[in-house]
């Protein structure tokens, strides 16, 4: 191949003189990833992470990362004819994900767990390990997708198959990162690659799809968190929007913003959880008109669109944006404010709990990129937003990633 010319990986050289290294759970789809580079020829090294004390959850369906699934990866890749190696990371995962998991829920947040993984413990601890290895990429099985820009750098891009789009847990992903990560399923479907782990007579071709936190092999996350952070787990009262007790719970971790059941209060029309108050212990409840918010304020903000975001920001950013991985993106602006940022959702939206990313998007569909997002902190409602007159002052979004 003459210098120059690039592999399917946009990778420059021969896929055989390409080291890949690829992140194996176990799973039908990181197992698709590594049988699909073999098979085109590349050098590809399989890794498996050991992230937790997998003993409780060895035969339990639907966990990722437990010791069924180190059996299958190495499975697979004996299959296949690849080397592979467990790495164990449970302290690094621990300090990382667990006790982050533990300490958002008590102060009154719902963490995502899968972001934190994907960005320390995956995209920095095992990056790192690819590189000492000596390879080019470190791909996934991952539903997104990378596209090369103009200027050399990739841009983070939704998946082909919508319904499986992971874009939202990997908005923490930085530019240097993506330069280096490859995610091959992202222009997929999940029957496509399904009917490939067939074709390479793969056993995990029809595994069940891993649903749960994998480090709560119960399925009962209160046990991990009253047992690292045992104040959570104090009783307290729940209280009506005036500050009025109509209850008592059993902890703030049994609830999260927009919660319906489970309340324990009979009431005349339906209560929700519009707010967790750690401090005093207090949760929240009123109708549900109660839960829609329309100001966002964010916190480890991490911009991949074009330009850096401080200079690009100007009075506004108009963008898309999803409050939750199984909400769809709405319209918003992004501005600076007071020395952060802050969303405005055009429309407001209901159960904006802090803890969860608000992701950035440059359209509302399809294979939409990625501009970065952050984590809630708070939200607010106001009635009084002058929207029309903000409209006018906003920065364009096609203006400002030609930037």
């Amino acid at each position: 191949m003459t210098s120059g010319m690039r592999n399917s990986l946009d990778l420059e050289g021969r896929p055989q003189d390409t080291r890949i290294v690829v992140a194996m759970s176990g799973g039908v789809d990181s197992s698709v990833t590594a049988a699909l580079l073999k098979s085109e020829g590349y050098d590809v090294v399989g890794i498996t992470l050991q992230l937790y004390d997998h003993g409780a959850a060895t035969h339990r369906k639907g966990a990722c990362c437990a010791g069924r699934d180190i059996h299958d990866a190495r499975n697979v890749a004996e299959r296949i004819g690849i080397p592979h190696y467990v790495l164990d990371y449970e302290s690094r995962f621990r300090e990382s994900v667990i006790d982050n998991f533990a300490d958002s829920y008590a102060l009154g947040e719902t963490p995502v767990p899968c972001i934190e993984c994907n960005r320390s413990v995956k995209f920095r601890d095992l990056l790192a390990t690819a590189r000492e290895l000596g390879a080019s990429a470190l791909a996934t099985g991952h539903y997104v997708a990378s596209r090369r820009l103009a200027d050399g750098s990739r841009a983070l891009v939704c998946a082909a198959d919508a319904d499986r789009d992971q874009s939202y847990f990997l908005f923490a992903t930085t530019r240097e990162q993506l330069d280096y990560l490859r995610f091959p399923l992202g222009d997929m479907t999940k029957p496509q690659a399904r009917e490939l782990a067939r074709r390479f007579g793969l056993e995990v071709a029809d595994k069940q799809d891993s649903q749960d936190i994998c480090f709560v092999p119960t399925g009962r996350y209160t046990d991990i968190i009253g047992r690292l952070k045992p104040g959570a787990i104090e009783p307290g009262d729940i209280v009506d929007l005036e500050g009025h007790v109509i209850g008592r719970h059993q902890g703030i971790v049994h609830f999260t913003v927009g919660q319906r059941k489970g309340l324990g209060i009979a009431a005349g029309a339906p209560l929700y959880v519009v707010k967790l108050d750690a401090a005093s212990r207090r949760v929240v409840v009123g109708p549900r008109e109660a839960l829609r918010m329309d100001r966002i304020r964010l916190r480890d903000i991490n911009w991949i669109g074009d330009g850096l975001l401080d200079r690009v920001i100007g009075d506004g950013i108009e963008m898309f944006v999803r409050v939750r991985s199984t909400r769809a993106p709405q319209p918003a602006w992004l501005r600076a404010v007071d020395g952060g940022y802050e969303v405005e959702l055009v429309a407001g939206e209901e159960g904006v709990s802090p803890g969860q990313a608000c992701v950035f998007y440059d359209a509302p569909a399809g294979q939409a990129r990625v501009l970065g997002g952050g984590f809630i902190k708070s939200a607010t409602a106001t009635n009084t937003v002058a929207r029309a007159g903000a409209q006018q002052t906003m920065t364009p979004l096609p203006e400002v990633m030609r930037t």
